[in-house]
């Protein structure tokens, strides 16, 4: 069998024209000449190097499609029916809406959220909506790399960032709702470093926490993103990015005139940290001002996880989000979010046992956070129980803004007075439909009634977690987040048995 998928995708909307495959290719069994080019390798023939990413993004999300041979459906939640953790052992209070679900964070200054999740990095799509259902929800979120490329005002001086509306947008969208609960955290990348971005975003924009991306499971590298001219070329440049070929070369130049230059593409600066220049790197931003530094981070061979986090030890970093293969949202290589990093489990199952490591010697460990491909409340169940108490939160990103996308549509069609047919029986109006109003209500008063039902969206998708979260706590007697562990799982195939009892990597030899 292959786990992969055919040479057919969502990347691209390819297909493949016959029902006959060879399952190692992914090819039609049978090709024929006479194909009008419907598969990957037809839209390659055409299209060429752009096809190494996706074709379909815009106003889409992209995510792996490929079958992995472990995930966590591979475990069922346990469940127990004497005693009671974490509350005192009363039918009256032993309820489901006795489970505490905060999870507090922070080596120098702590951060509470309301639940042991986090919205990660995205700067696209419905984003107004996704930092300020979060603040609704009293979680953590993130603003993504590069988001200065968005940015149709930026300013720049001797090459350094010095105005950036849209980051104070961003922030804004958060504070605005902010109710103690949570923080809203600026990623930055390499280039977004060299253009002082952490500076002007703490200096002029009162950021308070910056996120350290050393990488994410759809995307091993930095971005490769074709440009359409010499001026834009030139321009893209000029707002810190590699441009390959060198737009400013008087041959390329001259190419260009004549017609026989070959494509620019922009590339995102690798990565290259040492423990010293990261050291350095940090001390500088909480010199500038930074009350919280975050890692990001991905299933990389797993000395470098570990190096990773013995870092973060050393920095005292606050928080470090681990990405596995299986999710997505951004713009990646097609085949390296199929093919690419540890899958999920896998990767938390490294992480895990890492961590025990650097605890029996004795180090002050950060909070640790699992995303990649989580979408409803029994997987982020299962991830915090997998977690063994290391793992303080989950990451809801692709779905967090799912939620805001169909929240914001869904609200346009009501107002509309076109009601989508699947919510014709709760009503006819915004009050009516959105369902979790009267808890936003609970929090903000009336003037919840005007917020943007995209925030909603995100608030109300939360909710269902958090609400979840607890019924399945409640169901094994635990009424504390924190004492979810590996016991509170069942493990149904011989993978999930031999990732559990640390088998799953053994015939890796190095």
């Amino acid at each position: 069998m292959t786990y992969s998928p055919h040479l057919s995708s969502g990347f691209t909307f390819a297909k493949n024209r016959s029902s006959f495959i060879s399952p190692q290719s992914g090819m039609c069994s049978f090709c024929t000449q006479e194909c009008n080019g419907t598969c990957e390798l037809a839209q390659a023939a055409v299209l060429g190097a752009q096809t190494v990413y996706p074709t379909t993004t815009g106003n889409n999300q992209i995510a792996s499609e490929k079958d992995y041979p472990i995930d966590f459906s591979h475990f069922n939640i346990n469940g127990r029916v004497f005693g009671a953790k974490g509350v005192n052992e009363s039918m009256d209070e032993a309820t489901i809406f006795n489970v505490h679900l905060e999870r507090t964070y922070g080596y120098f200054n702590p951060v509470t959220m309301t639940m042991p999740v986090i919205l990660p990095a995205l700067i696209k799509l419905n984003w107004e909506d996704y930092f300020a259902g979060a603040a609704m929800a009293g979680v953590t979120c993130v603003i993504g790399e590069h988001a200065r490329n968005n940015e149709p005002n930026l300013e720049i001086e001797d090459g350094k960032v010095t105005v950036f509306p849209l980051l104070e947008k961003a922030l804004d969208c958060f504070h605005r709702y902010d109710r103690g609960y949570g923080q809203i955290v600026l990623q930055c990348n390499v280039d977004d470093d060299l253009m002082g971005v952490p500076k002007v975003a703490i200096e002029k924009y009162g950021a308070r926490a910056i996120e350290i991306k050393f990488g994410q499971s759809a995307k091993g590298t930095q971005p490769v993103i074709r440009v359409k001219d010499l001026e834009t070329a030139l321009l893209k440049q000029q707002q810190g990015n590699l441009v390959h070929p060198d737009p400013r070369d008087p041959s390329v130049q001259k190419a260009y005139r004549d017609g026989v230059c070959p494509n620019f593409y922009t590339y995102g600066r690798l990565p290259l940290w040492t423990e010293k220049s990261l050291m350095a790197h940090i001390s500088r931003l909480r010199d500038l001002g930074a009350k919280n530094i975050y890692f990001k981070m991905a299933g990389y061979d797993r000395e470098d996880i570990e190096r990773v986090l013995r870092m973060a030890c050393e920095a005292h970093v606050d928080m470090v989000t681990f990405d596995g293969a299986g999710g997505g949202s951004g713009y990646s290589p097609s085949k390296m979010m199929n093919e690419w990093s540890l899958p999920t489990v896998c990767l938390e199952d490294a992480v895990i046992r890492i961590c025990e490591q650097l605890k029996s010697e004795g180090s002050i460990l950060p909070a640790i956070v699992i995303t990649g491909g989580f979408a409803s409340e029994d997987q982020v169940f299962k991830g915090l129980a997998y977690g063994d108490g290391y793992v303080q939160g989950i990451g809801l990103c692709r779905a967090s803004m799912a939620a805001a996308m169909t929240g914001k549509t869904i609200g346009e069609q009501i107002k509309a007075k076109d009601v989508p047919e699947r919510f014709k029986a709760f009503g006819s109006t915004i009050e009516e439909i959105f369902c979790d109003l009267p808890d936003l209500r609970a929090l903000y008063g009336t003037r919840a009634n005007a917020f943007s039902t995209g925030a909603i969206g995100v608030f109300s998708y939360l909710n269902k977690i958090a609400f979840g979260l607890k019924h399945f706590a409640a169901l094994n007697r635990k009424f504390k987040i924190d004492l979810l562990d590996k016991s509170d799982l069942i493990p149904l195939t011989s993978e999930a048995r031999a990732l559990m009892s640390n088998e799953w990597f053994t015939s890796v030899k190095k």
